[in-house]
């Protein structure tokens, strides 16, 4: 079997899911989603209809399958699907290129089990639901960034990384055997065995420049990501005590929780919360600077100088 031939045979498998997937398709479509001629997918369509499925056509509207023909064994509700289009959103905003294209065709996949009334409703959620990450979570120039992780992960291969800290003033080339990926505080994160320091790091996506895989197995055995991300690696920590309102308070919930929560205590109009942070420099200080106006900073006065000058870096910046 030619190279030719088992192109055509997969794209065959694919519209017949995409068919099973709307109650309608149009021809451009599929000749727009595999990138072939309108005379292809006539023939594609013919060939399908040789073969036993019910396909019926309306000049100017589209294809249609005979409901209830259906090939894959398995039905889901469409509570179960609606669930699916909040997960595609998601994949296509908060994911890398890559993820978010088979995260797409393992949608039709899925919606290509409805029933008719069902795609209809499937249909009329995807028109209505959005996702807006608030910041850039990947590099553009690298569209497979989280794809390679994955692989490297599950191959238990190293890769190879060009990454530029916010700390450093140039990038720097390492490999780094990857423990795992996160997303924490609107970023994706790599945690991973550093060769280049010789230590656990974590990278964040959008600070990669490069990655690339390679053939080298990794050095040892690295245990889950949730074991490394409870050790301290003896990261020195600071205390920190803030003043916040309280009707500013209960907003944050979550993300103090990320900030090295340890307790809380209400006083008045006021919620006094307690932190060990080792980020006192970077993520507390510019956490904190999001709510700012309804807080104030008890201690250290180390956070309240580097809060100060983030402060004066943005007056500056606005000028």
């Amino acid at each position: 079997m030619g190279l030719d031939t088992l192109k055509r045979f997969d794209r065959i498998v694919a519209i017949l899911i995409q068919l099973q997937s709307k109650r309608i398709v149009k021809a451009q479509e599929l000749a727009d989603r595999f990138e072939v001629s309108l005379r292809t997918i006539y023939r594609d369509i013919r060939t399908l209809e040789a073969s036993g499925v019910p396909i019926s056509s309306e000049a100017g509207v589209g294809y249609s399958i005979l409901d209830g023909y259906r090939l894959p064994p398995i039905m889901f509700t469409r509570e179960e699907a609606g669930s699916f289009v909040a997960a595609e959103k998601l994949m296509q905003k908060y994911t890398d290129a890559s993820l978010g294209a088979y995260h797409k065709t393992a949608m039709y996949k899925i919606k290509s089990v409805l029933q008719g009334k069902e795609k209809d409703w499937i249909s009329a959620l995807e028109n209505h639901i959005t996702m807006a990450p608030s910041t850039q979570l990947f590099n553009q120039d690298i569209p497979d960034a989280l794809e390679i992780l994955f692989e490297s992960i599950a191959d238990k291969k190293q890769v190879f990384l060009k990454y530029h800290s916010l700390q450093a003033k140039n990038p720097s080339e390492r490999n780094i055997e990857a423990v795992g990926v996160f997303h924490e505080n609107n970023f994706w994160y790599v945690l991973g065995f550093c060769h280049y320091r010789q230590d656990y790091r974590q990278f964040r996506t959008d600070r990669i420049l490069k990655i690339k895989r390679t053939q080298t197995s990794f050095s040892k055995e690295h245990g889950t990501i949730d074991e490394h991300r409870s050790k301290n690696y003896d990261v020195a920590k600071t205390k920190v005590r803030i003043l916040v309102d309280k009707r500013i308070a209960r907003f944050i919930t979550s993300e103090k929780e990320q900030q090295g929560f340890v307790s809380e205590i209400q006083k008045g109009n006021h919620i006094e919360m307690t932190f060990m942070t080792s980020s006192l420099q970077e993520g507390f200080p510019r956490w904190y600077v999001m709510f700012g106006d309804y807080a104030k900073i008890i201690e250290p006065e180390a956070l309240k100088i580097r809060v100060k000058e983030l402060l004066q870096k943005m007056s500056i910046g606005l000028e």
